[in-house]
């Protein structure tokens, strides 16, 4: 960011026809200009919020292409197909150009952490590890877009406890759209699916199974194995009423 310190991409994202990236506000202001991993002139901040909030996005020039993926450090990329909240307890994995890929599990969604220039209210916390870096690059559940790290305690080698801030509320903020792969997010079920019967603890549901439960119909929005607590009434990350 200005020919000084490094941040991480978290996801490929577009505004009308323009092409850029989300990431955490902390890593650079309106105006900031940003290069790529070669060097080479990438793109410049167009909004950015920090603290109360830590979110941004830059909008790239024309010799970047926004992609559906995340990079996965050895493991290929990984495909970015929508941005369902994963619930607590979930796995989850963080890319940063700092540490590259590692993961852990939701603990909490909501909360808050204090960082000398103020709290950031609104993220989640994780048992992934983080270091200097990794600020703004993507947390992934699945092929679900998570949100963009924003900072916490500890390290790649001891372990640590790191917060991201969740996506969806950047994308809105900014009026941005996530870009996916397009094969069928939590935006686009298959149209009219067979049900399923009464949900079930232990069943494995798939984007656009349909259940019913205490008399009402729900759609999986998010492919799981049905976990105690995880019913259709509890879990709006995994269930949208019909």
């Amino acid at each position: 960011m200005n020919g000084s310190g490094r941040c991480s991409i978290g996801f490929s994202v577009k505004r009308g026809t323009q092409g850029g990236f989300v990431t955490a506000g902390h890593c650079g202001t309106v105006g900031t200009s940003t290069s790529g991993y070669n060097q080479q002139a990438q793109g410049t901040f167009q909004g950015s919020t920090f603290p109360g909030r830590d979110y941004a996005w830059v909008a790239t020039n024309s010799n970047w292409t926004p992609r559906p993926t995340v990079n996965g450090y050895g493991r290929g990329d990984v495909t970015v197909a929508g941005s369902t909240q994963a619930p607590v307890g979930a796995s989850v994995c963080r890319s940063g150009s700092t540490t590259g890929w590692h993961c852990g599990v939701v603990e909490q969604h909501n909360t808050s952490v204090t960082y000398p220039q103020g709290t950031v209210s609104g993220v989640t916390r994780t048992t992934v590890c983080a270091e200097p870096g990794d600020s703004g690059g993507s947390f992934i559940s699945g092929d679900q877009a998570q949100g963009m790290t924003s900072g916490g305690s500890g390290n790649c080698s001891s372990g640590g406890t790191t917060f991201f801030y969740p996506v969806n509320p950047a994308l809105q903020a900014y009026g941005l759209t996530l870009v996916t792969n397009g094969g069928g997010g939590p935006t686009d079920p298959p149209t009219d699916p067979p049900e399923q019967g009464t949900w079930a603890v232990g069943t494995q549901y798939a984007v656009g199974d349909q259940v019913t439960y205490n008399g009402a119909t729900y759609r999986c929005v998010q492919a799981h194995t049905a976990q105690p607590g995880w019913n259709p009434e509890d879990a709006p990350s995994l269930w949208s009423r019909v």
